[in-house]
């Protein structure tokens, strides 16, 4: 009977019984996914670092900045550690450097050339290149004066249609590089010849247009305060808006992403943000107050660059954005009209660059030959890769426009101060230009190499 039992148990072991004890053998082997709510029974814990900061306070951040820096992501500090670098050798130089009236000029001539950089930003997010800025905004300038003296029309009529051609061969450029194929930099290029040699010809014998700067927008632009016999109120008046807005925006990014359920900010890294930039705000207000007061020019850039960041990193065009630069396939297959997002990009670089231009008339009070000409362009597109906008596409920050010129803007005046040739203005800004670039393209190495390039 055993035996006959024996026989009858090693038939039913092989093939079936064989079969199922590899399957019992292979599921006692197999790694069960642990629950979501217990990240400790998993064999490997994926934590987000911003997580970690939360819980580990002022070690957190230390870790996490480490981190970043380890990774390629520099973001602004080497463009502050240069300033703070420049400024402190200047200042060493010519104690009048970091004076009162020294830094409000810095901060009333940055805003032209700083307008153009924020059309710029646009396009080198797309990694792509206008070349055409400086003559549009000479032409802008021209045109403005065109339709005021030799026509006649009402400034703010003249203003709105100045900016709407701007707007019109940006978008003109876009079309060519989008739907034609025509290469941006040869559209742009073709665009810094062409619209150069139409303000020429607009000008006319003279090379000059002088426009009345009695009152409207040349007026404005040029070295006034919109708070005229209160600047000093009205720039700490600027200083506490900025920061109140700050502080409201931060506190509702807060609540959004805590609804979503995502990784947010806590309350005390909001409140020392908003505090230090109190701080920075109010003796920047305390420093130009003791010059001119805060100047129209330098409010508009600001108000221009609070917009433009806003619309870059809260709303749909500015993902598009940031999406066709990082990759332009996988933005087709997202849904993304790419041809639209150029189109545009480069509408709005015409647009500013008109603005820009507008900026430059009320330094001047004219419309002239040299009006975005000379290094205008180049300037620009210094600021906007100094700020630490990538040239290669993709990454970068409309605040970069802004730390941009306040590096080029301090170097052209502190050699100023020392009485120092042009030539070496040049030599120095390309240096740290090229700086920048060598930089950028490090940081690009060291993301891919940490797995986030």
């Amino acid at each position: 009977m055993s035996e006959t039992s024996n026989k009858t148990v090693q038939g039913d072991e092989s093939p079936k019984a064989e079969k199922t004890a590899v399957a019992e053998a292979a599921a006692a082997t197999a790694t069960v996914p642990a629950p979501a709510e217990d990240p400790t029974a998993a064999g490997v814990a994926v934590v987000d670092p911003r997580l970690l900061v939360r819980e580990e306070g002022l070690k957190g951040y230390v870790t996490e900045f480490k981190r970043k820096v380890k990774g390629g992501e520099l973001g602004s500090l080497p463009v502050v550690i240069g300033l703070i670098i420049i400024w402190t050798i200047f200042q060493a130089k010519n104690s009048l450097f970091l004076s009162a009236d020294n830094l409000s000029n810095i901060s009333y001539f940055l805003s032209a050339t700083g307008m153009l950089a924020i059309g710029l930003v646009f396009v080198l997010l797309l990694g792509e290149i206008d070349l055409s800025v400086g003559s549009v905004s000479g032409l802008a300038s021209t045109v403005f004066a065109v339709f005021v003296v030799n026509h006649g029309m009402n400034q703010w009529l003249a203003l709105v249609l100045t900016i709407i051609t701007g707007i019109g061969i940006g978008a003109l450029h876009g079309w060519f590089f989008a739907r034609i194929g025509v290469p941006a930099f040869v559209v742009t290029l073709a665009g810094f010849l062409g619209w150069n040699g139409l303000m020429l010809w607009l000008l006319g014998d003279s090379g000059t247009i002088n426009i009345p700067a009695d009152s409207g927008p040349v007026h404005i632009l040029g070295q006034s305060s919109f708070f005229m016999d209160q600047a000093i109120i009205g720039a700490y008046l600027l200083a506490g808006l900025g920061v109140v807005l700050s502080a409201l925006g931060q506190f509702n990014e807060q609540r959004r992403r805590r609804a979503a359920g995502v990784p947010f900010r806590p309350t005390s890294e909001i409140i020392v943000r908003v505090v230090l930039l109190a701080i920075a705000s109010f003796v920047a207000a305390a420093v130009l107050n003791n010059a001119a007061g805060v100047s129209n020019a330098l409010v508009i850039f600001l108000a221009s660059l609070v917009i433009v960041d806003f619309v870059l990193r809260r709303t749909t065009f500015g993902r598009k954005v940031f999406a066709v630069g990082g990759g332009i396939e996988a933005a087709r297959r997202a849904g993304i009209s790419v041809p639209l997002v150029r189109i545009t990009v480069f509408a709005i670089s015409g647009g500013f660059a008109a603005i820009g231009g507008m900026f430059f008339a009320g330094q001047t009070a004219s419309a002239t030959l040299n009006a975005g000409g000379g290094n205008t362009l180049m300037l620009a597109i210094a600021a906007a890769v100094i700020g630490g906008t990538s040239l290669f596409g993709g990454r970068g920050s409309v605040w970069s426009a802004l730390l941009g010129m306040l590096v080029i803007q301090s170097i052209q005046t502190g050699l100023d101060l020392l009485n120092m040739n042009t030539s070496i203005q040049y030599m120095i800004t390309g240096g740290v230009l090229l700086g920048a670039v060598v930089i950028d393209s490090v940081s690009r190495k060291s993301q891919k190499a940490a797995g986030r390039g």
